[in-house]
């Protein structure tokens, strides 16, 4: 019997078949001995094979070939990844400007790993109703830089309802994994995009302006629209996970693109000569703040130096 799993609380995953049978299951014994280095070898978007019991439970036997996945480094366990989602049309990536402040850093390396695992990313930039006037500004700047990179951006208020309907038809009859920091409003957002829904929120720490974990474990909820959404606890840092030394730049479009143009074609892009990217760096072509991301982590092998997840 095959479905797809919309829920994972650690220890249970909840899969729904094809024939929308509902199955609370946990992973068969060898199944965690495959070779499989994540923590979570089963996520929430997975197509698996189950094999029901007799007490209205079921054993997941197997998981189908993924069309996709994102992952980053596991928390603490740096041979390890985890598995944010898999088989998802798009991310959602939530940003704020304050309440809590989103670095440029997390959105560098959360971009980079959807580009090298093929996912396109829309960069939601919430909390609008809260920012003053040179917080707005600076939004604008960042939408700017992200816009000339061809990564869509949506300003929106999960509040008082701005860009909500430009997002629902972002969403439309497609799986979207939603994530971000944690307070950057996810809940809130899920809230407004599902009604009825009722997900809980917390009020961000007025001490250290830092969102606390509303979040604690991984669902998919269906859109009223089409499509779902898989809702994920927030996270601090994005460490990340397989991507070789030579290949990142790769996965920053515009050194991807200017880097081309470089004398040598393993170019580094940090000391050889003749460098189009440090060119293009010196003449303003290339954002300081993502070349900072790039050489952050084509040096930094184990990330902590970043912020770490939970």
């Amino acid at each position: 019997m095959t479905g797809t799993v919309i829920k994972n609380t650690g220890s249970w995953y909840v899969v729904r078949t094809d024939d929308y049978q509902l199955f609370s299951c946990k992973v068969k014994g060898n199944f965690r001995l495959r070779g499989i280095r994540s923590t979570n070898p089963v996520a929430v978007g997975d197509r698996v094979e189950i094999i029901p019991g007799n007490d209205g439970t079921a054993l997941i036997a197997d998981v189908l070939d993924r069309r996709n996945y994102i992952i980053r480094r596991a928390t603490n366990l740096s041979k390890q990844s985890h598995i944010l989602a898999a088989n998802v049309d798009q991310v959602l990536l939530l940003v704020t400007i304050a309440h809590p402040e989103t670095s440029l850093t997390f959105v560098d390396r959360f971009l980079a790993v959807a580009e090298a695992y093929r996912i396109p990313v829309v960069l939601v930039f919430n909390k609008t109703d809260l920012y003053s006037d040179d917080e707005r500004r600076q939004m604008e700047d960042w939408m700017t830089l992200y816009r000339g990179l061809d990564y869509p951006c949506v300003a929106c208020s999960a509040l008082n309802g701005e860009g909500i309907d430009e997002l629902r038809q972002q969403l439309s009859d497609c799986v979207t994994l939603l994530s971000g920091n944690s307070g950057v409003g996810k809940s809130t957002l899920l809230n407004a995009l599902v009604p009825g829904l009722d997900a809980r929120t917390e009020e961000i720490s007025e001490a250290h302006d830092t969102g606390q974990h509303t979040t604690t474990f991984s669902q998919m909820f269906d859109l009223p629209g089409g499509g779902s959404l898989i809702d994920t606890p927030g996270i601090k840092g994005f460490g990340t996970f397989d991507i070789e030394r030579e290949e990142l730049g790769h996965y920053f479009r515009e050194i991807f693109s200017i880097g081309q143009q470089c004398r040598f074609q393993d170019c580094t892009h940090t000391h050889e000569p003749q460098c189009a990217v440090r060119q293009a760096l010196d003449e303003g072509r290339i954002a300081v703040s993502r070349f900072s991301s790039y050489l952050g982590m084509l040096e930094d092998k184990d990330e902590d130096r970043y912020r770490k997840g939970y």
